[in-house]
């Protein structure tokens, strides 16, 4: 019976499913027979816990790795890149500084989305283990400045400004801290509250769960539902309105992509690739699109009380 907070499931059936990596260090050190099949050779296993179809370690029987996701984080990268200059040379317009830190999360994210999901690092070895513990807070902190994001466009605070500025980070290093802490517990075992699974097949972690799936949904959910109000009820303008309904499109289709057609992919490729390369290409296209939303509310020759009427 599966219970909230279980991974059993997605480390089964989702290929490249990053926070796995974390349990199977878990599961080696605790409870080593749990793994079997594809997963039970590490120094040949892909990126899960007995997944059905993974994607092999890069040189084994001559395996790339997970390329296709490699190449599209990489690209997603420069593209992200040129979105962080074009943003600062927007001086005037609002948000600037709190949209820049959101892009240069999701920047950071990339490239150890690409050694996680790759299939580059043996599973179970330290090195994976900290460095997906790193991405988890990276993608806990990327929601978090997403919502403060929508927060600052209402004005409660004056953007830029430290009453802006100072919460904010505040909050992006108290989910960095927590959620790193929290994954490094879940692949290291230092305690049993946070860490060690009961029984260790079920390779449960609610604190994980809650940070790495639940709270992206909902902080997601709260940004657009900020935006449409924003843009809607206090602009009174439509055309953006289309810049976030594509945006809130691209993300659920990466979402759809990334946990019902990846393993489809995986067996349709012979393990050469499966769904995550198509779910960043998505996700980029999101950020990308968000970006352009932003442009077309924030006019740099608005006046400000055009935008926000007393």
């Amino acid at each position: 019976m599966t219970r909230f907070g279980d991974f059993q499931t997605l480390c089964s059936q989702v290929p490249s499913y990053t926070w796995c990596n974390l349990f199977y260090r878990q599961l080696q050190t605790n409870d080593p027979t749990v793994l079997t099949g594809l997963s039970q050779s590490a120094a040949s296993a892909p990126v899960g816990v007995n997944p059905e179809c993974g994607i092999p370690k890069v040189n084994t029987n001559g395996s790339l790795g997970n390329i296709a996701n490699i190449i599209a984080c990489g690209l997603s990268f420069f593209i992200i890149g040129a979105l962080i200059y074009f943003t600062g040379r927007r001086k005037a317009a609002v948000g600037r500084i709190e949209l820049r830190i959101f892009f240069v999360l999701y920047l950071l994210t990339l490239p150890f989305q690409l050694i996680t999901s790759g299939s580059l690092l043996t599973q179970g070895s330290t090195a994976l283990v900290a460095l997906t513990a790193i991405q988890a807070g990276l993608v806990a902190t990327l929601f978090w400045a997403l919502l403060a994001n929508a927060i600052v466009a209402t004005q409660i605070v004056e953007d830029g400004t430290l009453s802006s500025i100072v919460p904010f980070s505040v909050l992006s290093v108290a989910f960095f801290v927590a959620t790193t802490y929290i994954s490094l517990d879940v692949g290291f075992t230092f305690t049993h509250v946070l860490g060690t699974s009961n029984p260790p097949q079920s390779i449960n972690s609610i604190p994980l769960f809650v940070l790495t799936s639940i709270w992206p949904g909902v902080a997601a959910l709260i940004y657009f539902g900020l935006m449409m109000y924003i843009v809607l009820g206090i602009l009174n303008e439509i055309r953006p309105v289309w810049y976030y309904v594509i945006a809130g499109i691209l993300f659920v289709l990466s979402q759809l992509d990334y946990f019902l057609l990846s393993k489809i992919i995986c067996r349709g490729s012979s393990m050469k690739v499966d769904g995550s390369f198509i779910a960043t290409i998505l996700e980029t296209a999101c950020v990308v699109t968000l970006y352009f939303a932003w442009r077309g509310i924030t006019e740099e020759d608005w006046d400000d009380n055009l935008y926000y009427p007393s």
